[in-house]
């Protein structure tokens, strides 16, 4: 049963117009505000729809306790804002297309209405319209053979002004994000019907541009390459016409809609055996935007539709991401420097610890907590993508960043010292610094990346230094006397080594001990459930057995474990036999890890979690200072890490998932 909703609409331009207009033939909902940033724009407005209330803010619209959901239409670089302002204020959302300006944004805004119970729906109005549930069905039921070909194209002719919506940088203009998403969405939606999903991701995107002086796109073009060898050719542009059809070839005929964005309209098929041609009308329904509103009223009490759910939307931004990647179309407000990357989404400051889900402990030797999870920042291409991750890991309690001067040829580097930068952050986190890998483990390779390291970082010391990797043939005390004497300047607080065996390291604090030195106090080596059967890189060194246990335990060091859930050996529905799963065949596999991981499994059924949760459990209940490192390259893959975190086991426990012991007692 769909609920009766009353609307505001946040933004007054033509957009905004249109779902006004259709608003009164939805079945579901009425418009009673709208909100703009000026009182002459929302008085305007609410004058061509009596009976509305007028607000002069965005703010004062999301205040109005009448309404119920929101419609959002302003241009796409504030969509994000106002999305996680209205997710706060307890308001659904259907926010124009594109949801965001690229992937990273539209995570964080998915997030902001997930953690606060709101509907929350892209608005692609050809998706609602039951023509294309229909085009779906007919490649879904086989109707043209197996699909080898997709064309889509969506363009129109504008003329040329640098401070207009579509030709602005600053508004993130061109046609890839205002028409070039819905040619992403309609392929993405139709190689999946091909394969009997909702919908499908690309595996390649390439692309070009014809660039404007903004440098945005005022004609783009990509070739996309699904899974099940399903090609597509999508097109776009604001200075340029061509047909907006949509065209689908399968082995056994063609699929065609002639101009396709503006159902209601036919479906043409043409069937290759005995050349023979039919015409299948869909629902007549004009009212596109009407349609979007009953989308989201239809869908309560969830928080997403299935005509445009949050994995679809992520993923459509994703592609559009790679086209522009490809295309080389690249938004100031995307730049490491850009201003825009001072503030998080919501333009408010950041509120370190504002959801307590990762506890933190302390460390001999420092000055601050840190985080049980410390996030790897060896994955994020880009400042948005960075800034969205960490922006959500502080705020969860999370503080500490593990990175290392060969990440991305010093790029990890520099794009969490930015982040740490624009937030204020630098005494409220613990900066994890790693140098000196293979080939350059020598003392004078140290003190060299450590000086660059800093800089990228844009800070004067290391919370906690670790050697990347050992060289045995270098006497530790040439590296205790390096560090030592680059801790006694306070230019590191702690130090340690990554990847050292366990006699060297005795070796490293006896030396200290005798010169009065400072200590190994931290050290980073692989430590999980799995038993690392072959080292995942060259010199790689897990911390795993009992005498590990006694060392840190006597030691007042702390493990800081990379590849704490061995890389997703205990994920459900790994080691399916893909080429991705070699690695971890090669270095995870074996007869005794499969008996751990069955019992993770069934040990996870019992506290209802996932197997990957005990694994983190494993690493963070060890009796020692243990942490785990964590790359998560979702905010959600974040969000579900944490219940291992709050999981803790029992000695029985810990020794009966390492075999230890035959059974599992109280």
């Amino acid at each position: 049963m769909s609920s009766f909703l009353s609307w505001g609409i946040l933004g007054t331009g033509s957009i905004a117009r249109k779902f006004a207009s259709e608003l009164p033939h939805s079945q579901t909902g009425t418009l009673v505000a709208v909100g703009s940033r000026t009182p002459e724009s929302a008085a305007k407005f609410a004058a061509d729809h009596p009976g509305i209330r007028a607000h002069a803010s965005y703010e004062a619209l999301l205040a109005d306790p009448a309404v119920q959901a929101v419609y959002i239409s302003t241009p796409h670089p504030q969509h994000a804002e106002w999305a996680i302002a209205a997710a706060e204020a307890g308001k659904h959302i259907l926010c124009e297309k594109p949801l965001t300006l690229n992937y990273p944004e539209a995570m964080v805004v998915v997030e902001a209405a997930r953690r606060h119970g709101v509907f929350l729906m892209e608005a692609f109005m050809y998706r609602c319209h039951p023509r294309t549930a229909r085009i779906a069905e007919l490649v879904r039921e086989g109707k043209i053979g197996p699909v080898r070909l997709i064309k889509a194209a969506f363009s129109f002719v504008n003329a040329y002004n640098p401070e207009s919506r579509l030709f602005s940088n600053a508004l993130g203009g061109g046609g890839i994000l205002d028409v070039g998403c819905y040619t992403t969405s309609i392929v993405r939606l139709v190689a999946g019907a091909a394969a009997g999903q909702a919908f499908l991701d690309p595996d390649e995107v390439t692309g070009s541009a014809i660039l404007c002086e903004t440098g945005v796109d005022s004609v783009a073009v990509a070739s996309l390459k699904f899974p099940g060898d399903i090609l597509a050719q999508i097109s776009c542009g604001v200075r340029l016409n061509q047909a907006a059809d949509l065209e689908i070839f399968g082995e056994k005929g063609t699929l065609k809609v002639a101009s396709f964005w503006n159902p209601p309209g036919p479906i043409e098929v043409h069937l290759y055996e005995n050349d023979r041609r039919e015409t299948i009308e869909s629902d007549g329904n004009p009212y596109k935007y009407a349609l979007e509103a009953d989308a989201l009223a239809l869908a309560l009490p969830q928080l997403e539709s299935p005509l445009v759910g949050w994995d679809d939307t992520l993923g459509n931004m994703r592609t559009l991401d790679r086209w522009r990647e490809a295309a080389q179309v690249l938004y100031l407000a995307e730049r490491s420097e850009a201003p825009e990357l001072t503030l998080p989404l919501s333009r408010r400051p950041l509120r370190p610890n504002r959801w307590p889900e990762i506890p933190r402990v302390p460390i001999a030797g420092l000055d601050k907590p840190v985080s049980r999870l410390v996030l790897g920042v060896d994955n994020q291409r880009n400042q948005p993508y960075l800034s969205a991750m960490a922006d959500d890991f502080l705020e969860r309690g999370g503080n500490a960043f593990d990175t290392a001067h060969i990440y991305g040829g010093g790029l990890q580097e520099s794009l969490l010292g930015q982040w740490i930068e624009n937030r204020g952050v630098r005494e409220q986190v613990a900066v994890l610094v790693k140098g000196a890998h293979t080939p350059f483990c020598h003392p004078e390779d140290l003190l060299g990346q450590f000086d660059l390291s800093l800089d990228r970082l844009k800070t004067g010391y290391a919370d906690v230094y670790l050697m990347h990797r050992d060289n045995p043939e270098v006497p530790v005390s040439e590296f205790v006397d390096v560090l030592d004497q680059l801790h006694r300047a306070g230019r590191i607080r702690i130090y340690g080594g990554s990847n050292w065996t366990l006699e060297r390291l005795r070796a490293a604090n006896a030396y200290a001990a005798r010169t009065g030195k400072q200590p190994f106090r931290a050290v980073s080596n692989n430590l999980s459930l799995a038993r690392m059967v072959d080292p995942v890189w060259g010199g790689c060194v897990s911390a795993k057995g009992p005498e590990w246990r006694d060392w840190f335990q006597h030691n007042e060091a702390a493990l800081f474990s990379w590849s704490s859930q061995a890389r997703g050996y205990f994920a459900p529905g790994r080691l399916s036999g893909s080429v991705s799963d070699a690695e971890l065949l090669r270095c995870w596999d074996s007869e005794d890890n499969r008996e751990r991981r069955g019992r993770a499994k069934a040990l996870a059924q019992e506290k209802n979690v996932s197997p990957l949760n005990i694994a983190l459990a494993y690493v963070l209940s060890q009796p020692f200072a243990a942490f785990a490192l964590i790359g998560p390259r979702t905010i959600q893959e974040t969000r579900t890490a944490l219940a291992g975190v709050g999981l803790q086991l029992t000695p029985a426990e810990l020794a009966w998932l390492d075999l230890e012991t035959p059974a599992l007692t109280a």
